[in-house]
């Protein structure tokens, strides 16, 4: 690293960090203001064996938040998650509120109108590992467990971990802002906000798979299904929070940067190849000459047989101005498998020290367990874990 990059690294207060980057909003699915495609469904399905917004196709803005668990005891928390459900239903479906009459407050905030429109949206419910501390008598689920700290990370306590994940995603920001509120405004007595971190997702610009604020196509590969859903339903979900250092990245060359992400930025193309989808030829290049060996591309996913795969279905997030000055942006990195240890761990442990290390600084998030679907209007989330 030059003195100059390490100079504006300590001028920034950031540390270096690496985590799967290529991992941004994947292509799958219409967007509804890109003129040719077709338009994005109105609503998905709430119930189910397995729960919406993991597989669906990612709508354009997000917001994840993580909330504390308050209830008194197990009956609380029963409580809280049928209230959750039943808001969940709701608001999925989109529908009339209810009028309370005139002495009681509104039902509803009216944000979204006098009758609320399914827009797309979902609610993915997912668990951390300190829910299953001695307080409800909950069996912790195998393969759960607090998310370490890497060594590329800065992580800021603040923003790590949680009781209970609510992810929350539809195809415009007022009504994830509306779903927000309702959801805390209903399970208030049950569980308090801990962080949230609002997401958006870019079109295709000019087309195919959209990009990160690095200015590079991101989610260009992704495996199927079948690499995240455990028999019941359920599933982990892996939350990270990586600050960007765009404004240093801008004074990096072109070359540079392609080299780094091992793609060009224009196109989306392996450096061995001339579009987005052609598949990087490693055998051809052993050595590394055409895209580096550390290169983010060839270590995520080096494509030897056994290589674990996740689904990733991040966002892109902007929150202004840090105190020094400068640019608060970066990634909403999800990822959803069968196995944290096996598939995620994996793909970060290959990751460690790649040279984007220098312009990235993962500092929250989290592991957490996705939940098994609602099944019908008797059933509630967590009723199994809570059986």
């Amino acid at each position: 690293m030059s003195l100059s990059r390490r100079h504006f690294l300590q001028g920034a207060g950031a540390g270096v960090a690496g985590t799967a980057l290529v991992g941004g909003l994947a292509a799958a699915g219409a967007r509804a203001d890109t003129g040719s495609a077709p338009a994005v469904p109105e609503s998905y399905p709430f119930h189910g064996p397995r729960q919406a917004g993991v597989a669906t196709p990612p709508q354009r803005f997000a917001t994840f938040a993580a909330f504390d668990a308050t209830a008194a005891d197990r009956a609380g928390l029963t409580a809280m998650f049928k209230a959750l459900t039943d808001r969940a239903r709701f608001l999925t479906a989109g529908g009339t509120p209810p009028d309370l009459g005139v002495g009681a407050p509104p039902s509803d905030s009216a944000v979204l109108g006098p009758a609320v429109p399914a827009d797309g949206l979902t609610v993915t419910v997912s668990v951390g590992a300190s829910l299953f501390d001695s307080r409800y008598g909950l069996r912790k689920p195998a393969g759960l467990s607090a998310m370490p700290t890497f060594p590329d990370d800065v992580l800021d306590p603040a923003w790590c971990h949680g009781d209970v994940m609510v992810q929350i995603c539809a195809n415009n920001m007022d009504t994830v802002h509306h779903a927000l509120r309702d959801i805390a405004r209903h399970t208030r007595d049950g569980m308090q906000p801990r962080y949230r971190l609002d997401g958006f997702g870019s079109p295709p610009r000019p087309a195919g798979t959209p990009r990160n604020l690095l200015g590079f196509k991101d989610g260009i590969s992704q495996p199927g299904e079948d690499v995240v859903w455990l028999p019941d339903g359920s599933c982990y979900q892996v939350v990270r929070f990586i600050r960007m250092l765009v404004e240093f990245w801008d004074r990096v060359s072109i070359s540079e940067q392609e080299r780094m992400f091992g793609r060009r930025r224009d196109s989306g193309a392996p450096l061995d190849g001339s579009a987005e989808t052609d598949i990087p030829d490693y055998t051809r290049d052993p050595d590394g000459k055409v895209i580096p060996l550390d290169s983010h591309i060839r270590l995520a996913n080096p494509r030897t047989p056994g290589t674990a795969r996740i689904l990733r279905r991040p966002f892109n997030y902007d929150r202004g101005f840090q105190p020094n000055g400068t640019i608060d942006a970066g990634l909403l990195f999800c990822s959803f498998q069968q196995d944290i240890g096996k598939q995620f761990e994996a793909v970060q442990n290959r990751l460690k020290g790649e040279p984007l290390t220098d312009y990235v600084t993962p500092y929250g998030g989290g592991y957490f367990y996705v939940l098994p679907g609602v099944r019908d209007n008797s059933d509630h989330y967590a009723s199994a874990l809570l059986a």
